[in-house]
């Protein structure tokens, strides 16, 4: 039996600005650490955007979160359908840590830890600047890394992006303290 139900697919508030989520996934750690830093295969999951794997290497996340699912649910209002954020490598150590800036939203690490024929993925948001953006963000990376998953996993669209995010929005919302 797969380790992947034992964890809680929810952010954790590990600090007052800080999330974090943890998955498991099947591997090897290579094609997990492809699909964080290769931008073909984050663009299926996340954003697009070439990534020189170079501490202090800048680059640009593009999304498109309409082409992340079919269908793609509806948008909410005050979303566009393209998002770009300029982002700078802090931390690197392939292919088991990555560190970046998070605009001027705080950072972002993800870590991959093998075990056995999974990967366990520890992503950490921190400086989250307040409760509604830990909300968005919350949600978002909830949502992304369920689109991950499947990816990896070879299995079909978890749900419509925007309708799943919209719901886990309100879930997160209820989850964390006031």
């Amino acid at each position: 039996m797969s380790n992947l139900a034992v964890l809680d697919d929810f952010g954790t508030l590990v600090e007052p600005a800080t999330v974090r989520f943890r998955r498991r996934l099947p591997g090897p750690i290579e094609r997990v650490w492809s699909y964080l830093t290769e931008s073909q295969l984050r663009s299926k999951w996340l954003a697009a955007g070439t990534m020189k794997l170079e501490v202090g290497a800048e680059f640009e996340l593009v999304w498109q979160n309409d082409t992340l699912t079919n269908p793609p649910g509806q948008r909410p209002e005050g979303f566009g359908p393209e998002h770009r954020m300029k982002s700078r490598i802090i931390e690197l150590a392939p292919p088991k840590r990555l560190t970046f800036t998070w605009g001027d939203n705080g950072d972002v690490s993800f870590e991959l830890e093998p075990d056995r024929d999974e990967v366990l993925l520890t992503l950490i948001h921190r400086r989250l600047r307040d409760r509604s953006m830990t909300l968005m963000v919350g949600a978002g990376w909830h949502m992304h890394l369920d689109i991950l998953a499947a990816r990896v996993g070879g299995k079909p669209d978890p749900a419509p992006f925007w309708d799943g995010w919209l719901k886990l929005k309100d879930e997160y919302d209820r989850r964390l303290p006031a």
